[in-house]
């Protein structure tokens, strides 16, 4: 499992014009889900980001996580994040779930980052054509993957 995460000062998801997800302060998670990952691989992700210290302090420092800004957040499902780009020019998504194995795991992992936050969390639909827009704050920018726990 792959999640890009930003800290954004706002975010949102527009799906046929219509906003389906908005935040303001926060993170604008993309999870890409690939046939290996398991139960355990969401549970650990969704701590790891809602513990991870990316907001400043006090002193501009980046010493908070999250849950101690309580800030919001959007999960949004992204299986291009598992393209390979080894051959030619065209990606190949191999590895990327299919959706009877993704979106099982995109829910628990929605159900999980709600619960680890105490909050209710904004989506976009799983399939759908998204526009998203955020304005990255900082910039800053995580790339965590389950299968190399750094």
């Amino acid at each position: 499992m792959r999640a890009v995460i930003q800290r954004v000062s706002e975010a949102s998801v527009t799906i046929d014009g219509e906003i389906v997800s908005s935040i303001d302060k926060g993170l604008l998670i993309l999870i890409g889900i690939e046939n290996e990952d398991t139960q355990e691989d969401v549970d650990w992700l969704s701590g790891k980001i809602a513990r991870l210290r990316i907001f400043g302090d006090e002193n501009g420092i980046m010493n908070k996580s999250i849950l101690d800004i309580e800030g919001k957040a959007i999960v949004v499902s992204q299986f291009t994040l598992h393209a390979s780009t080894k051959k030619g020019n065209r990606p190949s998504y191999i590895k990327a779930a299919k959706p009877d194995i993704a979106v099982p795991l995109y829910e628990h992992f929605v159900e999980q980052f709600e619960k680890d936050l105490g909050k209710k969390v904004g989506t976009g639909i799983f399939g759908a054509d998204m526009k998203i827009s955020l304005l990255n704050d900082g910039p800053v920018t995580i790339i965590i993957d389950t299968k190399s726990k750094e």
